[in-house]
């Protein structure tokens, strides 16, 4: 459509301007005497003159500048059935998932801060220290393994096994699954939502539509990649600049910036004391507000995490400015739920 208006206002202008100016050009022609062809030729110079003034809109989108890097923006949460999505929001907060009535999913992944926590962070259901620090439930969805070995390919097989394992939730499927069929409103809900009671495939979809939408957009980092160059300050630039340019990249990129491939812990100096010597790699998206860091928990600040891995993973002994540059690239992976900065748990 637009072409045919271009094509269309390019011969009206040629046939204006020839008409307008054709007395002028016969009277040159009387006058001068001039031939024919070079009276044509004049006309043509002319009107092409006029048609080079065709306007352009002026376009003030700002250019993204995802495509040119590692790190992608985080999306927004997928699409969802809202009765799925309902139901499994009220199931992730519901003690009736623990064998005692005293642990929900909440209890150990606190959505209204980082999606993590720090009650349950570090004593199991069995009263035995945890191995592994709490990860966040924020993103998770977009890792391509879960847990720190990356043992789970899904949420739902996650969640299965966080049910039934005897230091955490320390019941089974089946014993949840009839808790829930003596709850009517419950046996309504899922109803409603699934065209049945509930069941062993309804309970772990539910869970799992909703933790696919715990997602955090708009960090101040994405709203950069998307083209608003005032996003980030000179300071949060040059700590990119150092991620990238000393290799924090090659293992904190894509999406989730981590969370997509395994690496060994310690490859210069060590970093941890405690096994797995390898771990999925984890993703940096709100790491300013998950502290402590590393899998057991060992770096209590950000600060000195970074300090750590530059000198474990990386052989480089970093600089407080480089430091403090790093600290402050890292700051700006913090994005929204539901409309708010996640936020760091109390102590």
């Amino acid at each position: 459509m637009m072409r045919l208006w271009l094509l269309t206002g390019y011969r009206r202008s040629r046939a204006d301007f020839a008409a307008a100016h054709a007395p002028a050009m016969a009277g040159m022609l009387r006058a001068r005497r001039w031939p024919p062809w070079a009276c044509a030729a004049l006309l043509l110079i002319a009107t092409g003159a006029a048609t080079q003034s065709i306007p352009t809109a002026p376009t003030s989108r700002p250019i993204p500048i995802a495509d040119q890097e590692p790190i992608t923006p985080t999306p927004e949460p997928p699409a969802a059935d809202p009765l799925k999505l309902a139901l499994g929001e009220r199931l992730f907060s519901d003690t009736r998932l623990s064998n005692d009535g005293k642990l929900a999913c909440s209890s150990c992944h606190d959505i209204s801060t980082n999606g993590t926590g720090r009650r349950y962070a570090t004593v199991r259901h069995d009263g035995s220290n945890a191995p592994f620090d709490t990860l966040t439930i924020f993103n998770a969805a977009l890792s391509f393994r879960l847990n720190w070995e990356g043992n789970f390919r899904t949420l739902e097989a996650q969640a299965e096994s966080s049910l039934e394992n005897p230091a955490n939730m320390a019941t089974s499927v089946e014993d949840v699954v009839a808790r829930l069929n003596a709850d009517p409103e419950m046996v309504r809900q899922f109803r409603a939502a699934y065209d049945r009671a509930p069941d062993r495939a309804s309970l772990l979809d539910a869970l799992a539509t909703f933790e696919k939408s715990l997602v955090t957009p708009g960090s101040r980092f994405d709203l950069w990649l998307a083209g608003d160059t005032s996003a980030l300050s000179a300071a949060e630039l040059r700590g990119y600049g150092i991620f990238k340019s000393f290799g924090c990249i090659s293992c904190h990129q894509g999406v989730n910036v981590g969370g997509n491939l395994f690496q060994r812990q310690g490859i210069f100096r060590p970093l941890v004391h405690a096994k797995p010597d390898v771990v999925r790699v984890p993703s940096l998206r709100n790491v300013a507000t998950t502290a402590p860091y590393f899998h057991d928990g060992s770096a209590a600040t950000l600060e000195e995490a970074v300090r750590k891995m530059g000198a474990a993973q990386l052989d480089r002994s970093l600089t407080d400015e480089q430091v403090s540059s790093l600290v402050a690239f890292l700051q700006t992976l913090t994005g929204n739920y539901r409309g708010e900065p996640v936020k760091g748990a109390p102590p």
